[in-house]
């Protein structure tokens, strides 16, 4: 059950009459396929874009697990996929042909000890969805309480074991003629790849992953986690309570269903940063068929469920608060600040001098951000870096695959919701409050660095960037305010907060002279940002969500 390129490689390699039929079976697909596209890709006529579609879904799905993985992370990105085509890549996620009915029983006798019909009050004779690595059941309990069943594909570790060291050895002999500079060999993500693979086929460990999740969000009524049912779950399968909801996947349906898009994106996006920069936790695989809309609505957030816990992955607490750093520096455009943040992540070596990196920074992602900060996307990040890549020392830390696939997929699913979605709009002012909260010590430690400069001067500047951003959207900024004043005024009278307090006396006295400039001009922007009438409005709305 575990990935191990080098043995895989030699103990296939002994088995020409494995891998030489497979191996041209997947070439000569592949060439059929990139054919296709490179003659017809640029045609008018949809119903050639139907087929090439048809002709995309049916190539991956044939070629198995590990391909039909590259299509299902395709399917969230409509910003690089023809949206017919899109349609019919969602169809990997939880559309594919299921197989043998007869085997999926026999793997609940050899996993859990039992037949079927022996476990289950009700057990169906046909799935109720199919996806790569296995297919899901909706089975009856006692009690008339409804779950999911997820069993695995039968000789799914053969399968992926010699599909894996075959696409490894293709990738590094084509690799020099792809138009590609990711500053790592792409054995090495093939190899991450791998190893999210092998840990998603073990439902012992999904079940672990499920519940350590399900504890991160007890508190949190907006997100629901299926509860695992252990003694029915085992290394292939698994089984969690059935989740009655609306695949994030079509606004319509969801409009039909009188659900609130907006109030969902936000949700699910809100959830993702909580994952990776306060969790230090998070799903790395958030396709539209792993999280589902439900009824009901916590202020502007609506509620979603995530399901299928196979590939997730932690972040330490050195890249999170990184990672909220270059967050903060991105949006201020403190380009020195920022390189020393990539340089921290691993995007650039100890040894690299960061003079030359600095305004190629300010050229590229400062350009990307224009003049307003709320109007980039992560495509256009991921789209200049690997311009950047071919002319400076950038490279892709191996550990940021699967965090760099989380947001990636997350964007791509809000996009795909609503094609104007900008995720920075949610995820600049979510960074900010937590940073004027100061709620725990590495946030605390990065708000001082954000206020104060080097010689104890506030840094207006700064502070009134993150105050304005909490009211330029107007759909969202008289909520935020009364929570915001409340975490700022609490951590400033706090025990907590004496760092804070002690850093805004010495403002004070500079030079042995009193000071009052900078309080003044602090409290100037303040009373701008939270003046009466907002803040009323604010509790108003806070009390009755229907007054404008």
């Amino acid at each position: 059950m575990r990935y191990d390129s080098k043995r895989d490689m030699i103990w296939l390699i002994w088995k020409p009459w494995i891998w030489i039929p497979r191996l041209f079976q997947i070439i000569t697909s592949l060439t059929i396929l990139t054919v296709k596209l490179l003659i017809q890709g640029s045609s008018t006529d949809e119903e050639v874009h139907r087929k090439l579609a048809k002709s995309l879904l049916k190539t991956l799905s044939d070629l198995g697990p590990c391909f039909i993985k590259v299509g299902q992370a395709l399917s969230t990105r409509p910003d690089l996929v023809r949206r017919d085509w899109l349609e019919e890549l969602t169809n990997l996620q939880d559309n594919l042909p299921a197989f043998d009915h007869k085997e999926a029983l026999k793997t609940i006798e050899q996993e859990l000890g039992y037949k079927a019909n022996k476990l289950f009050e009700h057990f169906p004779e046909k799935p109720i969805a199919s996806a790569s690595l296995g297919q899901v059941y909706k089975a009856l309990l006692p009690n008339n309480y409804w779950v999911a069943v997820k069993i695995q594909r039968p000789n799914l570790i053969y399968i992926l074991r010699r599909d894996l060291v075959i696409v490894k050895t293709l990738a590094s002999l084509v690799a020099s003629f792809l138009p590609l500079n990711l500053g790592i060999g792409l054995d090495k993500i093939i190899d991450e790849f791998g190893r999210t693979l092998f840990e998603e086929i073990d439902y012992e460990l999904e079940a672990n992953n499920a519940e350590r999740f399900a504890k991160l969000f007890a508190q949190n009524p907006t997100i629901t986690i299926p509860k695992v049912e252990r003694e029915l779950s085992a290394k292939r399968v698994i089984t969690t309570s059935w989740i009655e909801g609306v695949k994030l996947k079509d606004s319509q349906e969801l409009k039909e269903e009188s659900l609130d898009t907006e109030a969902l994106i936000k949700t699910g996006v809100i959830s993702g940063i909580q994952q990776l920069l306060e969790f230090g936790y998070f799903h790395a695989d958030p396709h539209p068929g792993n999280m589902f809309a439900l009824q009901g609505k916590t202020g502007e957030l609506g509620h979603i469920a995530y399901v299928d816990f196979g590939m997730m992955d932690s972040i330490s607490n050195e890249d999170r608060l990184t990672l909220t750093s270059a967050i903060v520096h991105l949006i201020n455009r403190e380009f020195d600040l920022l390189a020393i943040d990539f340089q921290k992540l691993g995007f650039l070596t100890e040894n690299q001098q960061l003079e030359s990196i600095i305004p190629v920074l300010e050229e590229v992602l400062g350009g990307t951000l224009g003049e307003e900060v709320m109007s980039f996307n992560f495509k256009k990040i991921t789209d200049r870096f690997s311009e950047l890549m071919f002319e400076y020392p950038f490279r892709v830390p191996v550990r940021f695959a699967l965090i760099i696939r989380a947001v990636v997929s997350q964007e791509g699913l809000a996009l795909r919701l609503d094609p104007n979605f900008k995720i920075i709009r949610v995820a600049y002012p979510y960074v900010a409050k937590r940073l004027l909260a100061g709620d725990t010590q590495e946030m605390l430690e990065t708000l001082l660095d954000v206020i104060f400069d080097k010689d104890g001067s506030i840094r207006l500047d700064r502070i009134e960037s993150l105050l304005d951003v909490l009211i330029k959207d107007s759909s969202s900024s008289n909520a935020e305010l009364i929570p915001v004043a409340g975490a700022g005024l609490k951590l400033l009278l706090s025990s907590g907060g004496s760092a804070l307090r002690r850093s805004l006396l010495m403002t004070l006295i500079k030079n042995e002279k009193f000071n009052a400039s900078d309080i003044k001009g602090l409290i100037k922007i303040i009373r701008r940002t939270f003046r009466t009438r907002r803040m009323a409005r604010s509790l108003i709305r806070n009390i009755n969500p229907l007054v404008a």
